[in-house]
């Protein structure tokens, strides 16, 4: 495996890591529904489970999300080795959305559910509680529609 391979797998194995390692410190420290102000108005840590995903879709619905997220890690790490060799914001993005899905998966594999703590209030609006997975995700999904807008096109053109 080339050197620019490696170095994405290494992005994504960081994100897993300080994502499980975050959610143990949760786990360990804090009680479900718990809160801590880190900036008021703006920003609490607050221990919260999900069992569904974003903003609480999906309920209990485990066995789902095992499927759908194999085969969004597979296809991940295909278009990681097809296509983002040669472009390092392709591969940026692609190795955040990995870190992201696996992350969540191993807390719906061994928790049943996912362990959320970063809470926001944006502009007053009470956004629903996160985690550095779902961060990751987030931006590796910004990432690609950006390398799609404009880096895919232009690269086409020439």
């Amino acid at each position: 495996m080339e050197e620019r391979s490696v170095l994405k797998y290494l992005i994504a194995l960081f994100v897993i890591a300080l994502d499980q390692w975050t959610k143990w410190l949760i786990v360990k420290n804090m009680e479900i529904g718990e809160s801590i102000e880190i900036i008021n108005g703006f920003l609490y840590i607050t221990s919260h489970r999900n069992k569904g995903a974003a903003w609480g879709i999906l309920q209990n619905q485990m066995v789902f999300f095992y499927v759908i997220t194999i085969i969004v890690v597979v296809a991940i790490i295909y278009y990681m080795q097809k296509y983002a060799k040669q472009n390092a914001m392709l591969g940026v993005a692609l190795s955040l959305m990995l870190g992201g899905a696996i992350g969540n998966f191993i807390d719906r594999l061994f928790r049943k559910e996912v362990v959320d703590f970063i809470h926001t209030y944006i502009f007053g609006y009470n956004f629903p509680i996160f985690n550095i997975a779902d961060s990751s995700l987030t931006i590796g999904v910004i990432l690609l529609f950006i390398y799609f807008l404009f880096f895919e096109e232009k690269k086409q053109k020439e």
